[in-house]
């Protein structure tokens, strides 16, 4: 299964993320319960429909590249399926700093002017990210403006011609092939080039921001792809929008400008180098996410209000005014070029690349007898949305059994392009809804088989780009639609568009869902105005709107966020209790049935996402019962040799290893003394960094903070790196580069998932033998002098005896909290302090460190009657930096 999972997952890369080029030939990566490549398939048979609130999940492991000399393995038709499997490609992004030697003597040199102008660079590449956003927003409308008019004035032109000669059926088989010779080359750049670039890319950034790293996810050319994917798909005339996607793009932009380098380009800018890491790359992201909803809505606190409600798993004040900044400068650069791209260089009146268009309140306002209504919408959108969700589920589903070529999925998009195109003929072939043109602002109106000096009105909604349609629902005048004509309407598309999500084309979902949402929401309020005889209040344009978002928010799930969208886009405030009502009513009905679509589809590609809360389950479990064991460690000196056969594991694909300091008495205890990371010791290998070409003066420089942020996001694979058979017996001093104060979880703790998600880390050690699970045993490498290598150690209390690292069982760093800041350096003379001085001695059996030895302890503010406090293993140093961070957290870290 490993070598055809790939073709379905995300990235469809033999490689990992950023961090990893080249990853590890030969290796089979294990599933999160341990168990190898997923065998034997299986039926698919939920008991109910309720039952989609517990999806399955696949297993999309990573393909690997196969030896030079091993056979080719035989492509299956079919996907094994397996219930309830994580996948272990993913691995976690890295938001607490390494408090090391080499970080605090960088900090103790900044001063105060340093840090100021750190802040001023932060919202310089906020400005250039806004800036960057706009100007690919306005480059993709410009060109799906022009493109889309020339393929529908000709479709048109064919259409009229051959109504008067006869033979119709050409200017189908013309729009047909089309609509499928573009999507075919829309298909096959994001199939073939870049598979990452398929869909909205929502579901990936939300990952991202959550912390899990997903392969090519925020590269140049997944940006390059996904600005080309997208103009090809909506000029296609799939059923898709070009709004979702600006928010992957935005999040893209902001990457490589907080960078200051191209890592696909190999260039290097030599700027913005202090933010080459996860935790300002993260900011940063976040964003780009919310420039990109500004620039495709002109919402800039819609944008801020999405990157908080859907996308970033952090979040804090200073955060909120730069990511508004973003939004701001986003929305003003797409609204500055594109009035002077329609003439109108002093009329700011493109705000966004869609605009819902005024609503007049004044004959359209809303009474309180509506409000029922109004709810009553908002079910019918829940409704639908989870039947559209559901759908949905199994057609991935049937795509990740079957489908999983490339050749395959271009074959499957040129084919859904090609029905869609059929399909809007026949509707307007058959429809007999003619309408007077005189006064219309329909963009190509089609007469058909109507009179002179009407035209065809189910051609308004097929016969143009989604946007359009949107506008011409929500502003008609009423008697513009037959109700037969939005029945039909809202059937096919409706089926259209759940077909086409999921395909393998640049697109998004906002657009089909407001246009399913507006045909139904004109439709219901049609049948209102007859049913009540005509009043006033029953206006279709108004129904239209309320229609679009439910059905929208049943789909996504979206509250907060998109209710400030729908008024900015509208610039009417009028209607935000109507469309509050709506998308709570929606949200409640569709979360009752199935989950909203971007989660469905992180499940169904084994993401190992931590939401917000805990499962409930969770907080009957212990840290021993959740931690992989035997644990691998090493000395704080350790052996080259050791230190490369840990790396080159395949069994135990750890990013973060525990550092001890045993005594030579195997009895006594084994004291934790930091964590170092993978990342960290690839560079100390490929720098040479041993003791003995220390003292023999081999090693020209000392290594720098700079070295390793030079190193990242690609750090190289450990089998890149060459070491000899002489320095194999060379040995480390990991001292200087280890975290000496890891967060830690004390030996009866919980395992605490919202603690580990707030500490931001990628693995998290807990001192105790208990934490083996009764095995009793601890792995770690070899001593100084030992040329067995890895050993046994029989147990002891006080040592390490488990880990939660990684993707094993509990991300560590997937899930800032948002009630949980992430530690903000407050200056030089604060980060410069070590928290151990202001701290208490506590004796051993205080309430904040049970069972372990004597403890400096800083009391908590107190949220509840129990007292809290930070503890810190005895010789730690943690900055004040960083411990201020923790002021806010409910749990007590040992």
């Amino acid at each position: 299964m490993a070598n055809v999972a790939k073709k379905v997952s995300w990235s469809g890369r033999d490689r990992d993320d950023d961090d990893d080029e080249d990853e590890r030939a030969g290796e089979t990566t294990p599933l999160l319960n341990g168990t190898g490549a997923a065998a034997g398939g299986r039926q698919l048979t939920p008991s109910s429909f309720l039952g989609f609130g517990q999806l399955s999940n696949v297993d999309l492991n990573e393909d690997i590249r196969e030896l030079d000399t091993e056979l080719p393995r035989a492509r299956p038709n079919e996907i094994p399926h397996n219930e309830k499997l994580l996948s272990l490609k993913y691995e976690s992004l890295d938001y607490d700093n390494s408090e090391n030697q080499l970080f605090l003597e960088e900090e103790r040199r900044i001063n105060h002017a340093a840090f100021r102008t750190v802040e001023i660079k932060r919202w310089v590449i906020c400005a250039m990210i806004g800036i960057f956003t706009g100007l690919v927003a306005c480059f993709i409308d410009i060109v799906v403006e022009n493109l889309a008019g020339l393929k529908y004035r000709v479709v048109k032109g064919n259409i009229e011609k051959f109504t008067e000669k006869g033979g119709l059926s050409f200017s189908l088989l013309l729009w047909a092939t089309l609509n499928a010779s573009v999507v075919m080359v829309g298909s096959m750049i994001v199939a073939f080039i870049e598979p990452v670039a398929a869909g909205s890319g929502i579901p990936q950034i939300k990952c991202y921001l959550n912390g899990v790293k997903i392969p090519h996810v925020v590269r140049l050319k997944t940006l390059v792809i996904k600005v080309c994917g997208v103009i090809l798909s909506v000029v296609g005339g799939l059923a898709v929008g070009k709004e979702g996607p600006m928010i992957h793009s935005g999040a893209v932009i902001a990457a490589g400008i907080s960078q200051g380098r191209s890592t696909s380009l190999k260039r290097d800018f030599k700027i913005f180098e202090y933010f080459r890491r996860d935790t300002e790359k993260r900011d940063f992201v976040s964003a780009g996410a919310a420039a990109g909803v500004s620039a495709a809505f002109g919402a800039p606190v819609g944008g801020v209000l999405f990157s908080l409600e859907e996308g970033a798993s952090f979040w804090n004040q200073f955060l909120t005014w730069r990511i508004f900044f973003a939004s701001m400068i986003s929305t003003f650069t797409l609204n500055s070029v594109l009035s002077v791209y329609h003439g109108n260089a002093w009329d700011l009146s493109s705000p966004g690349l869609i605009n819902f268009g005024r609503f007049d309140t004044e004959k359209m306002g809303y009474t309180i007898q509506e409000i029922p209504i109004f709810i009553f919408m908002g079910v019918v959108g829940g409704i639908l949305g989870a039947l559209f969700n559901a759908l949905n589920y199994w057609l991935t589903m049937f795509r990740i059994r079957y489908i999983h070529r490339p050749c395959l999925q271009v074959v499957e998009a040129m084919l859904v392009a090609a029905v869609t195109a059929t399909v809007g003929f026949v509707m307007i072939y058959c429809s007999r809804d003619c309408q007077p043109i005189q006064g219309s602002t329909v963009a190509y109106p089609l007469q058909l088989f109507c009179a002179d000096g009407e035209y065809n009105s189910m051609a308004t909604a097929f016969f143009n780009t989604p946007e359009k349609s949107v506008v011409n629902l929500f502003h008609d005048p009423p008697g513009s639609y037959n109700p037969m004509t939005l029945g039909m309407f809202t059937l096919m598309y409706f089926f259209l568009a759940c077909w086409t999500y999921g395909l393998t084309v640049s697109a998004g979902v906002f657009i089909p869902s407001l246009l399913i949402g507006a045909a139904w929401g004109r439709l219901f309020g049609i049948s209102l105005s007859y049913l009540t005889k005509g009043s006033i209040w029953a206006d279709p344009g108004k129904y239209a709107l309320m229609g679009a978002a439910a059905q929208l928010g049943g789909i996504v799930r979206m509250t907060l966020s998109l209710t400030v969208i729908m008024m900015e886009a509208t610039g009417n405030v009028t209607y935000g209790f109507p469309i509050m009502l709506v998308l709570m009513t929606a949200k409640i009905v569709g979360d009752y049935f199935v989950e909203g679509l971007y989660d469905m589809h992180i499940q169904l590609q084994s993401v190992p996402f931590l939401h917000w809360e805990a499962p409930v389950t969770s907080h009957s479990l212990t840290a021993r019962e959740v931690m992989s064991a035997p644990v691998t460690c090493l000395r704080r000196i350790e052996r080259v040799g050791t230190v490369v056969d840990i790396l080159s594991d395949t069994s135990s694909n750890h990013n973060g290893f525990p550092v001890v300091e045993s005594n030579p008495d195997a009895t006594q205890v084994a004291g934790l003394r930091g964590l170092i990371l993978r990342s960290q010791l690839i560079v100390l290998l490929k720098h040479k960094v041993f003791v003995e070409r220390a003292n023999l003066s081999l090693v020209q420089r000392r290594l720098k903070l700079k070295d390793f942020r030079d190193a990242y996001p690609r750090f190289p694979p450990i089998q890149s790196i060459h070491v000899s058979q002489d320095e194999r017996d060379c040995m480390m001093d990991l001292s200087e580069f280890m975290n000496p104060s890891p967060y830690t979880v004390p030996q009866p703790g919980s395992a605490c998932a919202g603690g580990v998600s707030a500490a931001g880390v990628q693995a998290l050690p807990r001192p105790g033998a208990a934490a083996l699970g009764g095995r009793g045993q601890s792995q770690r490498g070899g001593g100084h002098g030992d040329p067995q290598g890895p050993r046994q150690v029989p147990p002891g209390e006080g040592r390490p005896g488990g880990a939660l690292a990684g993707t094993d069982v509990m991300r560590g760093g997937a899930a800032q909290q948002k009630r949980a800041p992430a530690p903000q350096r407050r200056g030089a003379p604060v980060c410069g302090r070590w928290a151990e001085d202001w701290a208490k001695p506590m004796v051993p059996g205080a309430p904040c460190c049970p069972g372990s030895p004597a403890r400096r302890c800083l009391p908590l503010p107190p949220a509840s009657s129990s007292p809290r406090f930070l503890c810190f293993p005895e010789g730690s140093k943690r900055t004040l930096g960083s411990v201020s961070s923790w002021y806010r957290l409910s749990l007590r870290v040992g």
